[in-house]
């Protein structure tokens, strides 16, 4: 995203915090999939060019943060490349980069990527981020951007992260749930106080947390028992209880169980339950996958039962179907849908023809997805250097991405 478009959103943010400052006043209140590819030694006939590609580490797992992304390599090396404004691709400087880059030399199980900020689980269950720190979202317990890692606290066992704009929640491995960053608009489900968090807090005492995702003003989770809580603002829905309002600590969203993800967007959600997809919230670009106003309860998108992950954030979503296809919806400025147009579109829009897609997939103002041979490709916004080709020329298909 260059500096107009993210302007636009900061704009957009800050009439969105106005919005939300005013209602307090009238009320009180990374998938990693894991794929291989063999790769027998180059002949004499194959081009330096392919067989840099052919040599290029697999991936499994990608995040697509406002204007960065950062992925996830077979060998757990961890890559990041894009806008660098606050220091969330890790690499020690505020210097955009074009191309991928790696991370250090640390192992990573998983990585997400918010706003300005980034967050990973390393392969011991160690927890750190870097970045935008203005609203403690980092929890080093101070407010200070970092340009490199920092360790959120001394615990060993993280298990899933999700960075979301100005907030930041996780899971352990003894199935609780921690916040912390901004929480103007509870969104980290400890009640209306503290304001700020710069370390994590607990969530409740449920120990049957199993996943956790992010959104703008709003957060959501998914138990062991396939049950679906939000919290937070939901200025349109996006929380999926029925209300327009606050909710300051987790609310199970109706009562069907059989959920088996779940994604927040700037303003609105989406998940997956027993292979039906649905999504609730605001819907201005379509990006709910229906042709309605907004939604304040989850609606079923279309009557496909083969979904298996669905990625949402900004105003676009996009979900891999268990046949191999790739589709996405909603805000198509930039190109992110991924269909060879700027068109906005309100139901899920085919990318290509190809079988071949994972269920790693995220979006923002751009999109990436991995290929079954364990290759990236990313379209889209592209002002920062965020799809990763060496340039800031933006794409409305998805071009391969190749980590060197």
């Amino acid at each position: 995203m260059n500096t107009d478009q993210y302007g636009r959103l900061r704009a957009r943010w800050r009439r969105a915090t106005r919005l939300l400052a005013a209602a307090a006043a009238i009320s009180t209140g990374a998938v990693v999939l894991t794929a291989a590819l063999t790769v027998g030694t180059a002949s004499a006939a194959v081009s330096p060019v392919e067989r840099g590609t052919l040599a290029a580490p697999t991936v499994t797992s990608v995040t697509a943060g406002t204007a960065h992304t950062c992925a996830v390599t077979g060998d757990a090396g961890l890559w990041c490349w894009g806008a660098n404004y606050s220091g969330q691709l890790g690499d020690g400087t505020t210097t955009n980069r074009s191309t991928p880059a790696r991370v250090g030399t640390a192992t990573w199980a998983a990585v997400d990527a918010g706003a300005s900020h980034t967050c990973g689980v390393r392969t011991d269950g160690t927890l750190w981020c870097w970045g935008s720190n203005y609203r403690g979202q980092l929890g080093d317990g101070t407010t200070t951007n970092r340009s490199t890692p920092v360790q959120v606290g001394t615990a060993t066992t993280w298990a899933r992260v999700s960075a979301g704009y100005e907030h930041t929640c996780a899971v352990r491995t003894d199935g609780t749930l921690w916040c912390w960053g901004f929480n103007r608009t509870s969104q980290l489900g400890v009640g209306t106080s503290p304001w700020t968090a710069t370390s994590p807090l607990q969530v409740g005492t449920a120990t049957t947390w199993a996943s956790v995702t992010t959104g703008f003003a709003h957060t959501c989770a998914l138990r062991t028992d396939g049950t679906l809580w939000c919290w937070g603002y939901s200025s349109d829905g996006q929380l999926g209880l029925g209300i327009l309002g606050s909710q300051t600590t987790p609310a199970q969203v109706g009562t069907a169980t059989g959920w088996t993800g779940v994604t927040a967007g700037y303003a609105h959600t989406c998940g997956v339950r027993a292979g039906t997809l649905w999504c609730w919230g605001e819907n201005g670009y379509g990006q709910l996958g229906v042709a309605t106003a907004y939604q304040t309860t989850p609606v079923q998108v279309g009557t496909a039962t083969n979904w298996s992950r669905v990625g949402a954030s900004a105003d676009a979503s996009c979900a891999a179907r268990t046949d191999g296809s790739l589709w996405c919806w909603g805000k198509n400025t930039s190109g992110q849908v991924g269909d060879g147009t700027t068109v906005h579109r309100s139901t899920p829009t085919r990318v290509g023809t190809a079988t071949t897609w994972t269920d790693g997939v995220d979006v923002t103002e751009h999109a990436c997805a991995i290929r079954t041979d364990g290759s990236l490709w990313c379209w889209g916004a592209n002002g920062g250097g965020e799809l990763g080709d060496g340039t800031t020329t933006g794409r409305s298909t998805p071009a391969q991405v190749t980590l060197s």
